[in-house]
């Protein structure tokens, strides 16, 4: 039986997954509890920064940043790491395309390749 890292390809693969799991560890999230300010008329849902409201139970997508509403409040957790908070092999470089909430490690001296793990 090969070993996790027997080929390079499958060393791309962990390295990526690994990195996944950093952006699950390492992103920002933030909870505002949903108050009640009217007994009589209590909230239907969540409003986020930009003001828009969400229904119980919604789930959607801003500034990278997955949230929820709930009948607890308002949840939002990012989609990418915090800068800083990746090591990354010095030659590399995480590249963060906010469009897409998407991280690469790409070469520094090359950005058309992907890094290779150590």
């Amino acid at each position: 039986i090969g070993s996790l890292f027997s080929t390079p390809r499958r060393s791309l693969h962990v390295f990526v997954c690994l990195l996944g799991l950093v952006v699950l560890c390492h992103s920002k999230c933030f909870f505002k509890e949903l108050v009640a300010k009217d007994e009589k008329n209590p909230p239907k849902g969540c409003v986020d920064e930009d003001g828009k409201q969400h229904g119980f139970g919604s789930k959607w997508v801003r500034d990278c940043m997955d949230c929820s509403c709930t009948s607890e409040g308002l949840s939002c957790c990012g989609k990418i790491p915090d800068a800083g908070t990746v090591d990354v092999p010095e030659e590399c470089e995480l590249v963060v395309d906010k469009e897409t909430c998407t991280v690469k490690v790409v070469m520094k001296s090359d950005k058309a390749k992907e890094c290779k793990p150590v």
